[in-house]
């Protein structure tokens, strides 16, 4: 079978062609393909390319940084060639890599020396901790979210039931016949990675065993809201509900969980409300279910709990990309599983099973907020499978 190609390697394309005005930044979660995306664009580039995997570099020649730069320069003057694109692979992983970068950027920028700059991360962190401080104003972000179920059909022959349960996770794809190691998998080693890996390692963080419980927690309930100061009776580690809205937001930034804030019309409101929690890929919720996949397909309560969190995931992946935010929807016994907002309009969905919910939330948030559109995915509406492939730009 072809290499599967992703959309996002048109932007790339696209912004490493244009004239050189900004670095350009690839970041998203682990094992979303970001790598194989970008060998696929140096196969395509029409400019030299170098490409340089930092977690491969010794720590002791870290200032590897400068010292590939300045190969690339004195392979541009011996070789008479006007431009060339350097790429970095892990570039979190070099202590102080920001203020490295910005130093050669300027440098060449002053000079008029034609290098183009395409870096790659593994979370929002590394946006977080280096280009908001050295390199603001110098990057663009192309973001790289988890696969969605279109893709893993096109590409795995996944069915409805599979995405649903394993997620869309590429490299991983063939080990679903082996529920057990692609489950242990997820959790020993893809989880591990990224809490010890993109976490812990770039952000201070004094409760590591605290950080782990309130990732379980949440990735277990998610698409359930669950206030900090409940789910903080289920951990064996203390911790205030500061500190764990932080960790939240770490994980979010990680592209592991998120916590949902609650659609009120008001910022404050919002940012006070009890989050609903939401995993980025399915897989991340499943890990934690004690369940196979036929196991949780007979459990039908249960499994349409797993089809409110795989709609949740494709929603707050997609809107990430697309620039849009995501809310969930509550008041007294009315509700609306998610509201999705994109400049000044917003839809609300609501999912629903033959014998789960009925629709009045949907009536009762149309009077309070008049949303350009309400409607349900599931039973009598928009079928899971035709919703997981929709673009949400459509929605509205």
């Amino acid at each position: 079978m072809a290499e599967y190609t992703r959309r996002y390697l048109k932007t790339i394309l696209a912004r490493m062609k244009e004239p050189r005005k900004f670095i350009q930044v690839v970041a998203g979660p682990r094992q979303v393909g970001k790598t194989t995306l970008v060998k696929q664009f140096t196969s395509k580039a029409k400019e030299p390319c170098t490409f340089v995997a930092m977690d491969a570099i010794p720590a002791a020649s870290i200032s590897s940084i400068a010292s590939v730069w300045d190969a690339v320069r004195i392979q541009m003057k011996t070789s008479k060639t006007k431009s060339h694109i350097l790429i970095f692979d892990e570039i979190q992983k070099v202590d102080d890599w920001s203020e490295q970068v910005k130093k050669e950027w300027d440098a060449d920028t002053w000079n008029n020396v034609n290098i183009k700059i395409l870096l790659l991360g593994s979370s929002r962190l590394l946006i977080k901790k280096g280009f908001s401080e050295s390199l603001a104003g110098r990057f663009e972000l192309i973001r790289i979210p988890h696969w969605s179920f279109a893709e893993m059909q096109d590409a795995f022959d996944f069915s409805l039931e599979q995405y649903l349960f394993f997620g869309g996770y590429p490299g991983i794809a063939s080990l679903i016949k082996d529920e057990v190691r692609f489950l242990n998998y997820i959790k020993d080693t893809l989880v591990e990675s990224t809490l010890s890996k993109d976490i812990l390692l770039l952000t201070p963080v004094a409760k590591p065993a605290l950080l782990r419980q309130l990732f379980e927690l949440a990735a277990a309930n998610s698409g359930e809201p669950l206030a900090l100061s409940k789910i903080q009776g289920q951990m064996q580690d203390a911790g205030n509900t500061v500190t764990l809205s932080h960790y939240l937001k770490l994980l979010d930034e990680s592209g592991l969980v998120a916590g949902l804030e609650k659609y009120s019309g008001s910022v404050l409101r919002k940012r006070n409300s009890v989050p609903k929690y939401q995993v980025y890929n399915n897989a991340l919720r499943n890990i934690y279910s004690g369940k196979n996949v036929k196991e949780a397909l007979r459990d039908a309560e249960g499994w349409w709990r797993i089809v409110e969190s795989a709609i949740g995931a494709h929603l707050i992946n997609n809107a990430a990309t697309e620039g849009m935010n995501l809310y969930y929807w509550r008041e007294q016994n009315s509700e609306v599983d998610f509201v999705l907002e994109s400049k000044q309009s917003i839809v609300a969905i609501e999912v629903k099973s033959g014998k789960r919910k009925n629709s009045e939330g949907l009536a009762r948030f149309r009077k309070l907020y008049n949303p350009s559109s309400a409607f349900v995915v599931g039973t009598g509406g928009v079928p899971v499978e035709n919703f997981l492939k929709m673009n949400l730009v459509d929605l509205f």
